[in-house]
C-alpha cells in the first residue's frame, strides 16, 4: 500500500454567488453536493490530512479507495453549505485556516469574501473536520524574510491552539508555493505534514511536506471530477495549470534573486 496514489481534493469557497476574487476557485453548493455523492456512490473513503500522514508514517494500510477533502482559507460557505453535506455522508475533511482572515479578534481585514468566525470553526472541528494552518496573513511564504516566515507559521499555530485547544498538526502552503527553506521552517515549527498543490495525485514518496493536491473549481464538470477521483487523465486535465505554474515559478525565482541582490547591496 506504500505506493498508493491518493487524490487530495482542494476546495476554496462553496458559494452560490461568490465575489469576483473567489469565483474561479469556488464551487456552487449544488456542485459540491453532487461531487460528494460521487465519492459515496463509488465507495471512496475520505480521510483527514493527519489520518493519511499517520498511515504513511507508520506503515499502516490505507482504507479502501482513500480520498481527502480539503478546504483552504476559511470561507463561511464551508460551514453553511459544505458541513451539512459532509455530515450527511459521514465524511471527515480538513480545513486550512488563514487566521488573520477569519472574523474575530485576529482579523486583519484581508479576507477575500465572507469568512468563517471562530465559533463556526469550533463547530466544524466538533463535527470531525481537522483544522490545519494556512499562515496568518496568506502571503507567498517563499517570498518573505526568515523572520516573517516564522511569524506567519508560529502565529497561525498559536492562534488555532488558543481558539480550539488543539495544536494544528497539518499545514497547507498559501498559493501552493513552497521552497526548501519554507518546508524546513514548517517542520521546525512543529507541523507534522504539509500540502502543496501540484495538481497531481499524492504519494508517500513525495514526503510529508510536499504532498500534492488537485484543484476543484467552478469550471470543474462532474465528468472531469469523476476522472480526477479515479486518478484518470490527471496530466491532461491539469496541463494548462502546470504550464502556468512553471512559468510563474520562473518569474518568482527571478524576483527573489533580485531581492537578494538588492539586500546584499551588490
Amino acid at each position: 500500500m506504500s505506493d498508493t496514489a491518493v487524490p487530495i481534493l482542494m476546495y476554496h469557497a462553496v458559494a452560490t454567488d461568490p465575489n469576483e476574487a473567489t469565483r474561479a476557485l469556488s464551487v456552487t453548493p449544488e456542485a459540491f453536493a453532487e461531487q460528494m455523492a460521487v465519492l459515496a456512490d463509488r465507495g471512496l473513503t475520505p480521510l483527514t490530512t493527519a489520518g493519511l500522514a499517520a498511515c504513511w508514517r507508520s506503515g499502516r494500510p490505507l482504507p479502501a479507495r482513500p480520498v481527502l477533502i480539503t478546504f483552504d482559507d476559511g470561507y463561511e460557505g464551508v460551514h453553511r453549505h459544505a458541513l451539512p453535506v459532509l455530515a450527511k455522508h459521514g465524511f471527515p475533511a480538513t480545513l486550512f485556516v488563514s487566521t488573520g482572515w477569519l472574523r474575530g479578534p485576529y482579523d486583519t481585514g484581508g479576507g477575500l469574501d465572507r469568512m468563517l468566525d471562530w465559533d463556526q470553526v469550533r463547530e466544524l472541528a466538533a463535527a470531525g473536520v481537522e483544522i490545519g494552518g494556512h499562515s496568518h496573513s496568506h502571503p507567498q511564504l517563499d517570498q518573505v524574510s526568515d523572520a516573517g516566515l516564522r511569524f506567519e507559521l508560529i502565529h497561525c499555530k498559536e492562534i488555532v491552539a488558543d481558539q480550539l485547544g488543539t495544536v494544528p498538526a497539518s499545514f497547507a502552503y498559501p498559493y501552493g508555493y513552497s521552497s526548501r527553506r519554507v518546508r524546513r521552517a514548517v517542520r521546525e515549527t512543529g507541523y507534522a505534514q504539509a500540502l502543496a498543490v501540484g495538481n497531481g495525485l499524492a504519494r508517500r514518496a513525495q514526503g510529508p511536506y510536499a504532498l500534492r493536491r488537485v484543484t476543484v473549481r467552478r469550471g470543474t464538470g462532474i465528468e472531469e471530477f469523476e476522472r480526477v477521483v479515479e486518478g484518470h487523465a490527471i496530466a491532461r486535465t491539469f496541463a494548462r495549470d502546470r504550464a502556468l505554474t512553471k512559468g510563474y515559478a520562473l518569474v518568482r525565482r527571478t524576483r527573489q534573486a533580485r531581492r537578494l541582490v538588492s539586500r546584499s547591496g551588490v
